[in-house]
């Protein structure tokens, strides 16, 4: 069997605290609730977000 892709469904931003998650009705980033409230961050950040090398795009088949 053949390694199968996984894809980040949430990433924040390590400079101001925004959080997104994929919305895949959409096909795009959105910004995410938590307790109730938008995580926006700050409008004017070039967002560093949190998904790096570490992230392993394939895992292998169990």
């Amino acid at each position: 069997m053949e390694p199968q892709l996984r894809r980040p469904t949430r990433r924040a931003c390590e400079r101001c605290g925004r959080v997104e998650r994929w919305d895949d009705d959409a096909a795009t980033w959105v910004v995410a609730e938590e307790d109730g409230e938008k995580r926006v961050g700050s409008p004017y950040c070039i967002h560093e977000w949190d998904i790096n090398g570490r992230f392993a795009p394939f895992e292998e088949p169990a």
